[in-house]
């Protein structure tokens, strides 16, 4: 297996099967610190760069938390606006990031050009993370999905997924190259203007995913062991910041996941996961559900990032 010491975290297209199971290993093995709310010394000598083009809640604070707990430390940006690179300048991604490697020992961005994140890899001497790259990937979110799958249901393997969402986004390009480390057939449930593109179908054939589509999620819920839920009101990631307008549009009863809905067609040990944000696609009276697993996400994804930092940063092999 590959050394993950001074790696980039970039896509898990690349990524083989024991190496899920190595990180998912460092996880459980950190785990124990952030549940006890405590912080070690782990990082002491080390710090991290936050290079956030785009507006985040739980990428930058997760890693930033993450970063805390193992003693480590944080500097960065939050919003390019407040950088060289979002005014009058518009300082590139090399220049920008020749400058940030001197400054810390690894680097997380997230950015609305999709590849940017690889195109700082090139130029820079320390390790880069995905924090989500426009339409790209999300590595670390999806390996945080995986992490909670595996503690909720202690396997990956032999589990059915449904996907509801816009096939578009980078969470669910993330999601499909990871399953084709697993058995594990997925079902894709998506508005026609926002479903798989064919190229990227064609490509997960190559890899041997199993996978359907279907129009509505009551089509596929009965067999779902995970629930994926993102948005299909959302955002052009494409765009460094979207403002919401005066109208924004509701979810279609085909892609809202509803108490009713998981009572009366869901298995009652299916688990239901969403990244967040959510819109009005998981009502609020799910959170308190059997079903629901997305604050068990958000404790994961500390820890996940607990682990890949200290993995890239060479202090676990």
């Amino acid at each position: 297996m590959r050394s993950f010491s001074g790696r980039d975290i970039l896509s898990l297209k690349d990524f083989e099967r024991n190496e899920f199971f190595r990180i998912f290993e460092v996880a459980e093995e950190l785990e124990p610190i952030a549940r006890s709310r405590r912080n070690t010394d782990l990082l002491a000598e080390k710090t991290l760069v936050t290079a956030f083009y785009q507006p985040s809640t739980r990428t930058r604070l997760a890693h930033e938390a993450a970063m805390h707990r193992l003693g480590g430390h944080v500097t960065g940006f939050s919003d390019a606006k407040m950088t060289r690179a979002g005014d009058f300048y518009q300082e590139s991604i090399k220049d920008t990031v020749k400058m940030l490697e001197y400054y810390g020992d690894v680097i997380v961005m997230r950015h609305f050009q999709q590849g940017a994140p690889h195109e700082a890899a090139k130029w820079a001497s320390i390790p880069i993370i995905n924090g989500g790259d426009g339409w790209g990937e999300h590595p670390t979110q999806i390996l945080t999905d995986l992490y909670t799958v595996l503690r909720e249901k202690g396997r990956i393997d032999g589990l059915k997924w449904l996907a509801v969402g816009d096939m578009r986004m980078r969470t669910m390009h993330s999601l499909a190259y990871a399953l084709t480390q697993f058995d594990c057939p997925i079902t894709f449930v998506a508005p026609p203007d926002m479903s798989l593109l064919p190229e990227f179908k064609e490509e997960l054939r190559g890899f041997s995913l199993v996978f359907k589509e279907a129009e509505h999620v009551e089509q596929a819920i009965a067999d779902a062991d995970v629930i994926l839920v993102e948005p299909v009101v959302q955002p052009d990631y494409t765009k460094s910041r979207d403002e919401r307008g005066k109208e924004v549009a509701l979810t279609p009863d085909n892609y809202k996941i509803t108490r009713e809905l998981l009572a009366n067609k869901a298995k009652p040990d299916a688990i239901l996961l969403h990244s967040l944000p959510r819109m009005d696609e998981i009502p609020t009276d799910v959170d308190i559900t059997r079903w629901s697993r997305y604050w068990q996400e958000a404790f994961n994804g500390v820890v996940m990032r607990m682990a890949l930092l200290a993995l890239v940063l060479g202090k676990m092999e």
